[in-house]
């Protein structure tokens, strides 16, 4: 008999909501994959509607994820640079010792949605790192927005709460991911190791003041082709079903008056992100 598959899903209630200038808040359903990197040539084998690294149903290709051989803005450096044809676990290992941490031969979960009919978009997507010992060790979100600019957050500090771990890291979030947001607040992360529950939360901070919380929350579901094929039926067309969201509460809070501004006006203000829009590519050499 074949051993269990560390890979599952995870079935979902994303909330979120606005506190200043204007109250806003809003909720839905999603299921996220939550997959071992180290069962990806496994997975296949298991699944027949989840494909990896080919075009599926449902899919992952590596290649959407932790670009962190290219060079980031504005300084356009990559202090270390993977090996050509690495792997996405082998990028993560990168992305760490950019940041010192050295991370070899453990285990990598990654919480993400999948691409559905070749559509792929990730507002956010989260890394889990365990040593050898299964003790968790490093989290990482990795956030993008609808520029498909990428910035990844690395959490080095697991706190022991309850009976559960969790990352938590506040830190300038010097990244554009609404014009209802300013890019110079602080984002403020809290991320539960993920178990018999996913449940991760980021907030925005000016000041000492919150202004916007966001959370997914939902418990765990086996990976078989059966939960897909009713995940299809149950959230169809998923992707584009939050990429509409996202653009018809931006446009909620336009008709709300509510303060924006454009990506281009705080080139300078961005930093530390991969493959910057064109609107700011221009100002790589701000400081």
């Amino acid at each position: 008999m074949s051993a269990a598959l560390q890979s599952h899903l995870y079935e979902c209630r994303v909330f979120h909501a606005r506190f200043a200038p204007r109250a806003h808040r809003f909720g839905y359903r999603i299921f996220m994959l939550a997959v071992d990197l180290d069962e990806l040539d496994e997975l296949p084998r298991r699944q027949r509607l989840l494909a990896i690294n080919r075009a599926g149903l449902y899919s992952l290709r590596e290649r959407d994820y932790l670009p962190v051989g290219e060079p980031t803005f504005p300084d356009a450096s990559a202090p270390v640079a993977p090996a050509a044809g690495s792997t996405l676990k082998q990028r993560v290992s990168t992305l760490l010792a950019n940041h010192g941490i050295d991370f070899a031969d453990g285990r990598v979960l990654l919480v993400t949605l999948p691409r559905i009919l070749g559509y792929q978009f990730n507002p956010v997507s989260f890394y889990f790192c365990f040593d050898r010992d299964q003790r968790p060790v490093v989290a990482i979100a990795e956030v993008t927005n609808t520029f498909r600019e990428v910035k990844p957050y690395v959490l080095t500090t697991p706190e022991v709460r309850g009976d559960r771990v969790m990352f938590h890291l506040r830190t300038p979030k010097h990244f554009y991911v609404s014009p209802f947001s300013d890019v110079d607040v602080a984002f403020d992360f809290r991320l539960h190791v993920p178990d018999g529950r996913l449940a991760v939360q980021i907030d925005d901070y000016t000041g000492a003041q919150r202004t916007l919380t966001s959370s997914l929350v939902g418990p765990r579901r086996e990976l078989t082709d059966a939960r897909l094929l009713w995940f299809t039926f149950k959230y169809p067309l998923l992707t584009l079903r939050v990429i509409f969201l996202i653009h018809w509460h931006a446009l909620r809070l336009w008709l709300k008056r509510v303060p924006w501004f454009a990506k281009a006006a705080r080139a300078a203000e961005q930093r530390g992100l991969y493959r910057p829009h064109a609107s700011i590519a221009s100002s790589r050499h701000a400081t």
